[in-house]
């Protein structure tokens, strides 16, 4: 009887293992040409990447990494997702100046709830041929006994963790350093373990975190795991993420077409080829076709927009990215409302301030009144009309414009 994944079925394709090793990947260790010799000779491998559920969406940023399991899934490897939720109860110190927030069993579960939907937007989780196991490392984590959190502790040394970056900032700067923020690169180390991979994936900034699980399973497995370090989606020009959780920033998975189309239009023009490699499934040859159109004169508003499309298309379909874009041209070219604003509900007599911040729209009343003072806010049933009245009174059936693209529209109950 056949097996349902022998070593037929591994496809050694050299071209695609390239676009593996390369496209998106800032490092492998312990060397590219190792992994390569790995990919090239059939074996079939295990390969993982984890996402903490700290915010209820998964953004564009993350889809790289899914981007590059669904070619190794192509190709015919076991593909894990993992999801920390029991790491989220501790919070991940990387690239942070103070302590993350300790999230609740409640807050994770709730932020879990569309999770898989939104990443099988990429995978294929219905694939019977070669099953996408999504797992959760507190089925792991949570048994461990004491003794078990000091026999791995005890495979690193507190000037390994304190020499990290941002570890020495906070103590330069004389903030809180938690003993529980060791913990988190030790138990996203021991899901290695547990998971018995061969690949950890995930971005630049958790390096230092996969490291940790290399040594561990060269410790508790005695084998090799690589590392695939990937590379962050940033701004070239100013060095900052275009997608962040932590900052509230980014485009996520889990949005309408037309949020998700303008919401890629605002980004920052040296951005667009970046997210093209990262983000979408066009071959290298067509985005560079685009990156040369650049260099020769075109406008960059019109590869962007051949990006927004790209995008919505991925998660959408074709008929809501052209719907999407038509919207948008509609709104932000010829000055008009979209087609589909959100309607809030309000009682007679209420502030617009006190709408749009219990809306979303603004962070706060100090933001309002910011917006006020730079003519930020918008009455657009008025001819769009700039509202300088900070304790301006809705009115029923306006549509307020926050800024470039945050639209809402009033409706007060009867």
């Amino acid at each position: 009887m056949k097996l349902p994944f022998s070593k037929k079925t591994i496809s050694t394709d050299a071209l695609k293992i390239e676009e593996i090793l390369n496209r998106s990947v800032d490092k492998v260790y312990p060397s590219k040409d190792d992994l390569k010799k790995v990919l090239l000779s059939g074996k079939r491998i295990t390969i993982y990447v984890g996402i903490d559920p700290t915010a209820d969406y998964v953004h564009m940023g993350h889809s790289t990494n899914y981007l590059i399991l669904e070619r190794f899934h192509k190709l015919g490897h076991r593909i894990i997702v993992l999801v920390g939720d029991f790491t989220a109860m501790i919070g991940d110190p990387t690239d942070k100046t103070s302590a993350r927030v300790q999230l609740s069993k409640e807050q994770i579960k709730k932020n879990l709830t569309s999770f898989k939907k939104q990443i099988g937007k990429i995978l294929d989780f219905n694939d019977r041929s070669n099953p996408i196991d999504f797992k959760f490392n507190s089925k792991w984590l949570s048994k461990l006994s004491f003794e078990q959190l000091i026999d791995i502790s005890s495979n690193f040394t507190v000037q390994q963790m304190i020499e990290r970056d941002m570890f020495q900032k906070r103590l330069s700067e004389k903030k809180p350093l938690y003993v529980h923020e060791f913990f988190y690169p030790l138990m996203q180390g021991y899901d290695s373990v547990a998971l018995g991979v061969d690949i950890e994936m995930g971005g630049t900034d958790q390096t230092f975190n996969m490291l940790a699980g290399r040594t561990l399973v060269k410790r508790y497995l005695n084998k090799e795991k690589f590392v695939i370090s990937t590379t962050l989606l940033t701004n070239p020009v100013t060095g900052e993420k275009l997608m962040s959780k932590s900052l509230g920033t980014g485009v996520g998975l889990n949005e309408s077409s037309d949020s998700m189309f303008g919401k890629i239009m605002a980004l920052a023009d040296e951005g667009v080829v970046q997210t093209f490699i990262d983000c979408t499934r066009l071959t290298m040859e067509e985005i560079q076709k685009k990156k040369d159109r650049l260099a020769n004169g075109v406008n960059p508003k019109e590869i962007k927009l051949e990006l927004a499309c790209e995008v919505v298309r991925m998660y959408h379909g074709e008929v809501a990215a052209n719907k999407a874009m038509a919207n948008w041209e509609n709104t932000f070219s010829k000055g008009n409302n979209p087609d589909e604003v959100e309607t809030v509900l309000v009682e007679d007599g209420e502030m617009v301030a006190s709408v749009l911040i219990r809306a979303g729209l603004v962070a706060s009343k100090s933001e309002w009144r910011r917006l006020v003072e730079q003519g930020g806010i918008h009455n657009t049933t008025s001819d769009d009309l700039v509202i300088k009245d900070e304790k301006e009174i809705i009115k029923d059936g306006m549509t307020i414009r926050v800024g470039k693209r945050k639209f809402v529209k009033i409706q007060v109950k009867k």
